[in-house]
């Protein structure tokens, strides 16, 4: 038994969320479809799916993205816990019919992100502040959430920043699992979109670093609710 995760980018690693989801006894089973890497052939013995961020976008020329996205709509039925970041949110949407598309301004960098009233009372996000940072790095977004899913956290530049869809299938567009590392090596890859919002890798990174204490506070909250109510491990009792 794993949980399948899905990386797209050397940069893009399951940081916070793979090692809170480690420390609580899961084995991840990273796949990296960008590589050649092939999907599972069912979802016997899938604990959950991680699908994570990357410089892909839904619609792009990569062939494993409809794999990807097809992937994710069989686990949403299966009813298996899902978590997608970034690029994976937007794959997810796209799986459960959302129209996923370029936005009009990039997000890069650190983001006031706010709770929606459903939110503010959603299991997975308890303890989160009901308007925080949240590190950003898109230039493509979902423009709804999926027929019949709740929104969870929305924003000024970012109408969907996180969505739930039936009760085990989340999308986060911030990336909640980076750590300063993976911060700073997304800032240095995104120098083209940085360039749009008239910012610089190092001027991104300072402001970054201000917000860095609260953020890394509340991802390491968002991953242990994520290990412990999303997807929990059933304790057995051998010999009663």
């Amino acid at each position: 038994m794993a949980i399948v995760a899905f990386q797209h980018a050397d940069r893009c690693r399951p940081g916070r969320l793979g090692a809170t989801l480690r420390d609580h006894a899961f084995a991840l089973d990273i796949r990296r479809p960008d590589r050649g890497d092939p999907f599972p052939t069912d979802l016997d013995d899938i604990e959950g799916v991680v699908s994570l961020g990357g410089p892909q976008h839904v619609g792009g020329k990569e062939a494993w993205l409809a794999k990807e996205i097809e992937f994710l709509k069989r686990a949403h039925e299966r009813s298996l816990p899902i978590v997608g970041v970034c690029l994976g949110h937007q794959l997810l949407a796209a799986a459960l019919g959302a129209e996923v598309g370029p936005m009009e301004r990039p997000e890069v960098g650190m983001y006031d992100v706010d709770l929606t009233a459903v939110g503010q009372t959603d299991t997975i996000l308890g303890g989160i502040a009901w308007r925080s940072p949240q590190f950003q790095a898109h230039e493509h977004e979902a423009k709804d959430v999926p027929p019949g899913a709740a929104l969870l956290a929305t924003s000024p530049g970012c109408k969907v920043q996180a969505f739930r869809a039936g009760m085990r299938s989340y999308g986060f567009q911030y990336h909640f699992e980076a750590d300063r590392t993976i911060i700073r090596e997304i800032l240095h890859d995104s120098i083209d979109a940085l360039r749009k919002v008239n910012s610089a890798p190092d001027h991104a990174e300072r402001q970054c670093a201000q917000h860095y204490e609260m953020f890394a506070r509340l991802g390491d909250r968002l991953c242990v609710n994520i290990a412990a109510f999303l997807i929990p491990k059933v304790a057995t009792v051998v010999g009663v």
